[in-house]
C-alpha cells in the first residue's frame, strides 16, 4: 500500500508561475489518479476552489519568506497523518523543519533550480537556506543530472535524479511567420528578460550569421527588454528582430511551430521546459546546456555554449538540419510512478 504523503507547494495549474507548479500539480493529480493518499497545501491565493486534497492557507502580504512561514504550522500539524512530507525547492525549508520536528516522518525534497541558476548574484539567505536544506532533508531529488552535480558541488548532498516530465503545446495552424511578413528563417524565442536567459547573447549572434535572411521572434519581456532592444540597434541588427512581448498559452504553441529553429540561450537552465515545448510543435531547437539535453538526442538539440559565436554557429548548423526531430518523451505519468516507487523504498 502507498505510504500516506503530505505535499507543499506554491501554485497550482493554471495559477502558474514556472515549471515547479506544473511539476506539482502533476505530481498530485497523478498520485490521486492512482489511489495515492496524497494531500497539498498551497497558499490560499493560488489554490483551486473546491479540490478534494488541496489545503489552502492565506498567506497575507510581506515577502515570499513570511508568506510561506504562515503555511508552517498547518503544513506541520497536517504531517502528523502522513508517512512521508514532499517539499520543493528552498522555500520548503522552514515548513519541512517544523513538519520534521513534529512528526516521525520522512522527509523528501526536490531541488528544480539553484538560487544562482535564477540570479547573476544569488541572495545569501536562499543559498544558506539551500544549504541546510540539503543537510537537513533525509531525501533529496533533482530534476536532472545537471542539477544533481550542482547540489553535490555545492552543498554536498546526493540527490536521486527524476527528471520533469515533458509539456506539450496544443497548435492550431496558425501560421505567425506568414502573419509577420518573415521571408526568410524564422528563430523563436520566449521567457523573461532576465541575465539568466542569456538573451543578450542570442541578440549579439545575430550579427555573427553569415546568412542575413534570418529573423528573431522575440516573446516575452521583462526588466532588461528596453537595454536588449538598444543593444539590438547599436549592433544593427534591430531590424531583424520581431519583439512579440507577452505570448499567451493558446498562441503559444503556433509561435513553436512557425518558427524554423527555437533557440533557448540561458546561462542556467536545469531542465528546460520551453525546449520540450519547441520539440512538441516539431521545431528543433539550438540550445545551451540543460537538463533535458541529457535524455534528447542531437538530431532533436543542437547544444552551444552561451557565447554569441558558439550560438551563432549553432543557428548555422540547426537550419542546415532537415526532417521533424524524433524523440520519446518523458510523460507525467512515469515521474508519478518513479516518484511512488520512490517514497514507498525510503518508507
Amino acid at each position: 500500500m502507498p505510504p500516506k504523503v503530505l505535499m507543499l507547494g506554491w501554485g497550482f495549474p493554471p495559477n502558474v508561475s514556472g515549471g515547479l507548479d506544473t511539476h506539482v500539480g502533476e505530481l498530485f493529480d497523478g498520485m490521486r489518479d492512482r489511489g495515492v493518499d496524497v494531500e497539498l497545501v498551497l497558499p490560499a491565493e493560488y489554490a483551486p476552489e473546491g479540490r478534494e486534497g488541496i489545503v489552502g492557507v492565506p498567506t497575507g502580504d510581506g515577502d515570499i519568506i513570511t508568506r510561506v512561514g504562515r503555511m508552517s504550522s498547518t503544513f506541520a500539524e497536517r504531517a502528523e497523518a502522513a508517512d512521508v512530507i514532499h517539499t520543493h525547492d528552498w522555500f520548503g525549508y522552514g515548513p519541512g523543519s517544523r513538519a520534521k520536528s513534529n512528526a516521525d516522518v520522512e522527509w523528501v525534497t526536490t531541488f528544480h533550480s539553484l538560487s544562482n541558476d535564477r540570479n547573476v548574484d544569488p541572495p545569501k539567505r536562499e543559498v544558506e537556506t539551500e544549504r541546510r536544506l540539503t543537510e537537513r532533508a533525509d531525501h533529496l531529488v533533482a530534476v536532472s543530472e545537471l542539477t544533481a552535480n550542482e547540489v553535490h558541488q555545492q552543498y554536498g548532498g546526493d540527490p536521486t535524479v527524476i527528471y520533469n516530465g515533458f509539456s506539450e503545446c496544443e497548435t492550431t495552424g496558425r501560421d505567425y511567420k506568414t502573419e509577420l511578413g518573415i521571408d526568410g528563417e524564422m528563430l523563436f524565442f520566449v521567457g523573461r528578460h532576465t541575465d539568466q536567459k542569456g538573451i543578450s547573447h542570442l541578440v549579439y549572434a545575430l550579427e555573427k550569421l553569415r546568412r542575413d535572411d534570418v529573423t528573431l521572434v522575440m516573446g516575452g519581456s521583462g526588466h532588461l527588454t528596453a537595454q536588449l532592444k538598444r543593444f539590438a540597434e547599436l549592433l544593427g541588427v534591430a531590424d531583424r528582430i520581431e519583439w512579440v512581448g507577452y505570448v499567451p498559452e493558446e498562441e503559444l504553441g503556433d509561435y513553436y511551430a512557425s518558427a524554423d529553429l527555437f533557440v533557448s540561450p540561458s546561462l542556467a537552465e536545469p531542465f528546460g521546459i520551453t525546449i520540450t515545448e519547441a520539440l512538441s510543435a516539431g521545431t528543433r531547437v539550438v540550445a545551451t546546456r540543460s537538463g533535458v539535453n541529457e535524455v534528447l538526442s542531437e538530431e532533436c538539440v543542437v547544444e552551444v555554449d552561451p557565447n554569441s559565436e558558439s550560438i551563432a554557429a549553432g543557428i548555422e548548423r540547426g537550419l542546415e538540419l532537415e526532417g521533424t526531430p524524433e524523440y520519446d518523451p518523458i510523460t507525467w505519468d512515469e515521474v508519478v510512478e518513479q516518484t511512488v516507487s520512490f517514497y514507498e523504498d525510503i518508507v
